[in-house]
């Protein structure tokens, strides 16, 4: 015999012996075969029971945290700085002014009033130029 029909051999022999082997293998129960020895029904039930029980520890889980997350926003809250109390500013309030400063305030206003009206008024001559013409 040669090295190669040999190798067959054994193949065939182990293959041999791993199928007896292979089929004394339980198949998985479709519950995962927790509830060894239990009727179907009683199996359901366990299932049912088990399922529930972990909803309830979800659900207990669940109203920790809210109650957590409210507590922590109340501890937030209480330990904010409080805003500080700004008032709108208002103008002060003042009493007759002197003709000089009524003077000086109308020449303060004027001034302003020139140089706006200077910077549109370039505006408005750059707007009012003539339109250019194509050459033909």
């Amino acid at each position: 015999m040669d090295t190669k029909s040999l190798a067959a051999a054994l193949a065939v022999g182990l293959g041999g012996l791993a199928a007896p082997t292979m089929a004394q293998v339980v198949p998985p129960h479709p519950f995962g075969g927790a509830y060894p020895g239990a009727s179907v029904g009683e199996q359901h039930r366990y299932e049912m029971d088990r399922l529930r029980a972990r909803s309830d520890q979800q659900d207990a889980l669940a109203r920790q945290q809210r109650l957590d997350t409210r507590l922590t926003l109340m501890e937030l809250q209480a330990r904010r700085q409080p805003a500080p109390d700004v008032t709108p500013y208002s103008a002060p309030i003042t009493g007759p002014r002197s003709p000089e400063v009524q003077r000086a305030m109308r020449d303060a206003v004027a001034i302003q009033s020139e140089t706006t009206i200077r910077g549109v008024g370039q505006i408005d001559s750059w707007l009012d130029r003539a339109p250019r013409r194509a050459d033909p």
